[in-house]
């Protein structure tokens, strides 16, 4: 069972999916990088009083965020002047290891939720540090809830480097399911895999036949518009409940 994680986010996944009897392949296709230093994030940091809330969308963000602030030799309590949102479960864990709380987490994690159930925004002003390639329906929806969304970016996304060639292994039919679990593995996936020899047309063929699972809505989507059929769809769109759905279908292992 492959998994698509960046390095240092794989483990936890690929150990629940060894509780369940699965043999994990580890196969990093993304890896996250920090800006560059005295850009617009520095310049947000330094400047918190001039914002109303600041709005997590991944555990990434919150870990560069804090780690910015540290390295420009500011607290990161500072943050707790302001009204913290995190868009998951595992992003408001993540606040939680530094010390810092949640203000809203939405029922869905996804940005379309968080716009709906945010509640009045009108006239506030919103920092949202996140990744160089993420969605804009977020902040074009706050925005349409009146909100002033300052967009930074917190981390980048480049492709990542693994260490074992996944094409033998899906040409021997060794692969019983491909997890994702963003839109930017599902992208890379083919990127790297196109990077070892294999094209993406003989990958898909490959594929044929082996369970796609996807983390939710969004990433199975952006799965679908590049020619995979999903398998599996995440109804909770952590980890856990990925896990927990590839099981449902899958049952346990021996």
């Amino acid at each position: 069972m492959v998994v698509t994680r960046a390095r240092e986010q794989a483990g936890p996944l690929s150990q629940r999916l060894r509780a369940f009897g699965a043999i994990p392949v580890e196969f990093p296709v993304i890896a996250f990088e920090p800006p560059e230093p005295g850009g617009d994030l520095d310049r947000a940091l330094s400047n918190l009083q001039r914002y109303d809330w600041i709005m997590f969308t991944s555990a990434n963000g919150v870990h560069f965020v804090v780690e910015r602030m540290r390295a420009l030799g500011l607290k990161p309590e500072a943050l707790m002047e302001l009204r913290i949102g995190a868009i998951g479960p595992a992003t408001a864990a993540r606040l939680e290891r530094y010390g810092l709380r949640s203000d809203f987490v939405p029922s869905e994690f996804v940005a379309e939720a968080v716009v709906e159930q945010i509640g009045d925004v009108a006239g506030r002003r919103v920092l949202l540090p996140r990744a160089d390639i993420a969605r804009e329906a977020l902040p074009e929806g706050l925005r349409r809830r009146g909100a002033d969304v300052e967009q930074v970016v917190a981390y980048r996304t480049v492709a990542g480097r693994p260490d074992e060639n996944l094409a033998p292994l899906l040409r021997e039919r060794r692969i019983d399911a491909v997890t994702f679990t963003s839109s930017s593995t599902v992208r890379n996936f083919f990127t790297v895999l196109e990077q070892m020899g294999l094209a993406r047309e003989e990958t898909l063929r490959l594929l044929d036949g082996v369970i796609v699972a996807a983390i939710g809505p969004i990433t199975a989507r952006t799965a679908r518009d590049l020619g995979l059929r999903i398998s599996i769809e995440a109804e909770q769109y952590t980890t856990d409940g990925l896990v927990e759905a590839l099981v449902e279908v899958l049952g346990p292992g021996e």
